[in-house]
């Protein structure tokens, strides 16, 4: 293996082959490379990463040997979905890691998302629910692993944590994971974090609601109380944004939150010129109330949904992927984040991430500048 190949076998030698020797035709590092490559380029399924090697085995031949051809696409699936999902995904955080960086006074956003094609009724198999934790200042997917489903995010978070180096990185949460053990586990990595408060916290979010509320009355002259507002246009759509902050006072309801020193509001109004939409929320923080450091984070935290989530279904069609046998749902996702990963980095083509895998689809020189540049980052 050479070039843009090496990036994989660092990172990925010490996997696993599923496979017995006498039927082991193809190089479990090539097929992931392979797998890789042909994810960047716009494959959403096996049957894609083999159209795409065969469309494209000359330039696969420059750094690796394909000494029996092409995998057909039932050798990817099978092989795929009999790999240690806890092997591959240690493998690809190693990978991560190589370009991440530190994580020290940066957002670390956590969230949850639900592949809904991958689940099999006839065999009783629920769809992938995967966790993963993304650096919101480089968009990057920098730890992923799987949960049961919805209700298990909340013990699956101190288990992600356990992961990753995250002292001095500022961890955010939605409202699920507004727990004062979330909050304990965060503290003990020697992290800040800053959580959504809404209703499954009750006496927390009306205490925090009944505090603004006073605060507002007396038209925000309040020592200590910070605000910041910020306004968006976009697409014809105008956002503003208020945020306001205080440090917490001696109520002995903030006394079991690990660290915390900061509540705050958020109120924002949308207008898209057919409606208008307000909403309210609060959150609890182990920052101090610093207003805008705080809201900086706050705001990146929502952008995963565009940065991750959105483009993971509309451009990698994970929702509607239908791979479902063995493990292979859990590493064809971990296939499309890693993928991801590499076109965000990316600076050589100034496009979208739509249209930067059908270039790189397309013409060589752009799929060979963009794993230029990314060994380089």
């Amino acid at each position: 293996m050479n070039g843009p190949a090496t990036l994989v076998a660092k990172s990925f030698v010490n996997l696993t082959d599923p496979r017995v020797d006498r039927g082991h035709n193809h190089d479990l590092l090539e097929m992931i490379f392979v797998t890789l490559t042909a994810t960047i380029c716009g494959a959403n399924s096996w049957a894609d990463v083999e159209r795409f090697a065969n469309g494209k085995i000359k330039w696969f031949r420059r750094y690796i040997k394909l000494q029996h051809g092409v995998p057909s696409h039932d050798t990817f699936g099978r092989v795929f979905s009999r790999l240690d999902s806890g092997e591959f995904l240690a493998a690809m955080h190693h990978w991560v890691d190589q370009f991440a960086g530190s994580l020290r006074g940066k957002g670390v956003a956590i969230d949850g998302k639900v592949l809904r094609g991958s689940f099999d009724r006839a065999a009783g198999q629920s769809p992938l629910h995967t966790m993963t934790a993304s650096a919101t200042e480089t968009r990057l997917v920098i730890r992923q692993m799987s949960v049961d489903d919805k209700s298990n995010e909340i013990p699956a978070v101190p288990k992600l944590l356990e992961l990753m180096d995250v002292e001095g990185a500022v961890i955010t949460l939605d409202a699920m994971h507004c727990q004062k053990e979330t909050a304990k586990s965060i503290t003990d990595k020697k992290a800040e974090y800053i959580l959504t408060v809404k209703r499954n916290q009750q006496k927390l979010a009306e205490a925090i609601g009944q505090r603004f509320v006073a605060y507002g009355e007396l038209d925000n002259k309040v020592q200590g109380l910070r605000r910041h507002v910020s306004v968006e246009k976009s697409h014809g759509r105008k956002e503003r944004r208020e945020y306001f902050c205080i440090g917490i006072d001696d109520d002995e309801l903030f006394a079991d939150w690990a660290g915390a020193k900061t509540i705050g509001m958020i109120y924002r109004h949308r207008d898209d010129n057919v409606d208008e939409h307000d909403e309210t929320m609060f959150f609890i923080s182990s920052l101090p109330p610093q207003v805008k450091r705080l809201s900086r984070f706050i705001r990146e935290h929502w952008k995963i949904e565009n940065s991750e989530h959105y483009v993971l279904d509309v451009t990698f069609a994970e929702d509607g992927s239908r791979i479902r046998r063995g493990t292979s749902p859990e590493i064809s996702a971990a296939f499309r984040r890693m993928a991801l990963n590499i076109l965000q980095q990316d600076i050589t083509v100034k496009d979208n991430i739509r249209g930067k895998r059908m270039r790189a689809g397309w013409d060589d020189a752009v799929l060979d500048g963009i794993y230029a540049g990314f060994s380089g980052v």
